[in-house]
C-alpha cells in the first residue's frame, strides 16, 4: 500500500562539507570571470575620420595612365548577338531544381529550345526538357503563363534568361 507524502514537508538533504561547498563556489566564480572577460563590441564613431593607408612606391607617369572618362571594357557583354532576352527568374525551388519565370512581352518558350541563364553567380546553358503550368506538362508557354522550368544547375531570383538562336 502506497502512502501519500504530507504537503509542506521538506526533503532531507545530505550534509555537505565546507571543502565541497568551497570548490563549488570557486568553480562558479571562475565561470563568471570567463564570461565577464569578453570585450564589448566597439563601434566606430561616425564623426571620427579613419586614417587612410599610405601608398608605397612611385606614382605612375601621365603617359602610362588610362585616359579619364574611359572605363575598362566589361569582362562579358550583357547580351550576345546570338541570344534574345526572354525573361527573368522569379523564384528557385532548390528541392526540385525548378525555376519560376516571368516572360517578357512577345516572348514564348517551347520544349526543345536552348536557353542561357545568367546572373551574379549563375551562368549556364541548357536545353528545355520540361515545362509545367499548374502541375500539368505543356509544350509551349506564353507571356501570361505562370510556369515552372526544370533546370540543371542552381539559379537565383533576378537571373536573366536568354533564348539562344540557332
Amino acid at each position: 500500500m502506497a502512502t501519500k507524502k504530507a504537503k509542506g514537508t521538506k526533503r532531507k538533504t545530505k550534509p555537505v562539507s565546507r571543502a565541497t561547498r568551497r570548490r563549488a563556489v570557486s568553480k562558479a566564480k571562475k565561470i563568471r570571470k570567463k564570461i565577464a572577460k569578453k570585450a564589448p563590441l566597439r563601434r566606430a564613431s561616425p564623426t571620427k575620420a579613419r586614417p587612410t593607408a599610405k601608398t608605397a612606391g612611385k606614382p605612375t607617369p601621365v603617359s602610362e595612365r588610362a585616359p579619364e572618362g574611359v572605363s575598362a571594357p566589361p569582362s562579358r557583354p550583357a547580351q550576345l548577338p546570338s541570344e534574345e532576352r526572354i525573361g527573368v527568374v522569379t523564384h528557385y525551388y532548390s528541392h526540385l531544381s525548378v525555376v519560376g519565370m516571368q516572360l517578357e512581352p512577345g516572348a514564348t518558350l517551347r520544349v526543345g529550345d536552348v536557353i542561357h541563364i545568367r546572373g551574379h553567380t549563375t551562368d549556364f546553358t541548357q536545353k528545355v526538357d520540361s515545362l509545367e503550368v499548374n502541375h500539368a506538362s505543356v509544350t509551349e508557354v506564353g507571356r501570361n503563363d505562370d510556369f515552372g522550368l526544370k533546370v540543371i544547375e542552381h539559379a537565383r531570383e533576378q537571373d536573366v534568361v536568354f533564348k539562344v538562336r540557332s
